[in-house]
């Protein structure tokens, strides 16, 4: 059972930090479109694919102390932080040893802002449809974001990169 946890809190620990709810559930998909074992379903969601499951774990490796979760006030909104405690760090001794691309798709996903992290997750929500139709897709569902065409480009290009990074 706590397997899955351990395998969030090493996701965390290899990224060394990431900011923002968002953007962890948004590499966390990633990743696990790039088939990672990570076990949490997502589904879409107002900001692209969320997976409640995720947000469960996160709180309770928060609660056990295993994860920090630091806050800091941006103004318009609240930005959340994520690092591994000191506790985290001997948890993970019982995590299975990391797949040795693991490393590689943590640091180009956490290179990459959580709106570009958005449309790429969106994007690979609706990859069992043609090219064409996954931009349309994305253009419904994502409307108000206003992306671009350069921007649905680079996204294509970053799948077609990470793919190298890739499970399979």
């Amino acid at each position: 059972m706590l397997q899955e946890h351990a395998r969030i809190v090493q996701f965390v620990a290899m990224a060394q930090e990431v900011s923002g709810r968002k953007k962890l559930q948004k590499m966390i998909y990633i990743a696990k479109k790039m088939d990672f074992p990570f076990a949490e379903k997502y589904e879409l969601h107002m900001y692209g694919p969320y997976s409640e499951e995720l947000t469960l774990r996160v709180e309770e490796l928060c609660e056990m102390g295993f994860l920090s979760e630091q806050c800091t006030d941006k103004g318009s909104y609240v930005q959340y932080s994520y690092n591994v405690t000191e506790e985290g760090g001997r948890f993970l001794e019982t995590a299975d040893t990391p797949h040795a691309k693991l490393a590689d798709c943590i640091e180009r996903l956490n290179d990459k802002s959580s709106r570009f992290l958005e449309l790429v997750s969106t994007v690979l929500y609706f990859d069992h449809l043609p090219k064409d139709e996954q931009i349309e897709k994305v253009h419904i569902v994502k409307n108000k974001l206003n992306y671009t065409e350069a921007e649905m480009a680079d996204a294509f290009d970053f799948i077609a990169d990470l793919q190298v990074c890739s499970v399979s």
